[in-house]
């Protein structure tokens, strides 16, 4: 696989024809590119179709014309095998709820993304455990997710998400379940790693304040997409 040495997403449209005159437009042309090392916040209100943007890029879902490319790969054209094992390679994702497994230990969680390669070897063993004590979890690495708080799950599914040093990184409302200061405190500590990992880095959020930690910010308006700064 070539190195994925940057993200760019042409001319990004969803519609969806439900059988009327008047087909539902969730993106409209949207196009930006990042670099290794780059991140953006993506915010706007409920329903612009920043969700289906990240589903989009993250390769979840389809779009009705446009095109995808990290590095010189354009998933899309992939097989369906062969979509599935690059994006669990090249692409880390975190979630506002966790999607931690329950009957799993922190460190069993972290290394979730190793399965689909049969199991993790003592390499990528020995980072999950680097990154547990990097989020601050080393002395939970052996507990389940009932035993944590909240900002605990998160922290464990922010490893998850970059266990495999991925190349670019997508945090849907990342925060949105957590506190003010627990949120200031994850959004550091996603930033900090994706930099450290050269990751490029797609954040959405509703939180004006968290988006403007970010490089840049993007703002979605009715599918159509305008840079703040």
């Amino acid at each position: 696989m070539v190195p994925m040495n940057s993200l760019i997403a042409a001319h990004l449209s969803k519609t969806y024809h439900s059988g009327t005159d008047h087909p539902l437009e969730i993106l409209v042309d949207v196009s930006f590119t990042l670099e290794p090392g780059e991140n953006v916040a993506v915010v706007g209100p409920s329903g612009s179709g920043k969700s289906t943007l990240l589903a989009i890029l993250g390769t979840l879902d389809t779009p009705t014309s446009g095109s995808v490319a990290l590095g010189e790969v354009d998933p899309f054209q992939l097989s369906e095998p062969a979509l599935a094992a690059f994006r669990n390679r090249y692409i880390g994702f975190v979630f506002q709820d966790h999607h931690l497994l329950p009957q799993c230990t922190v460190l069993e969680n972290v290394l979730v993304p190793f399965l689909a390669d049969g199991k993790a070897d003592a390499d990528a063993i020995a980072y999950a455990e680097s990154l547990i004590q990097r989020v601050g979890l080393a002395d939970r690495r052996l507990h389940r997710p009932s035993q944590l708080s909240g900002g605990e799950k998160q922290r464990a599914a922010i490893a998850r998400a970059l266990v495999r040093q991925p190349a670019l990184l997508l945090a849907d409302e990342p925060t949105g379940n957590l506190d003010a200061a627990t949120a200031t405190e994850i959004i550091s500590l996603l930033i900090e790693l994706q930099i450290e990992q050269r990751s490029m880095m797609v954040v959405v959020t509703h939180s004006e304040v968290q988006a403007a930690r970010m490089q840049r910010r993007e703002r979605l308006d009715a599918g159509r997409l305008e840079t703040r700064e």
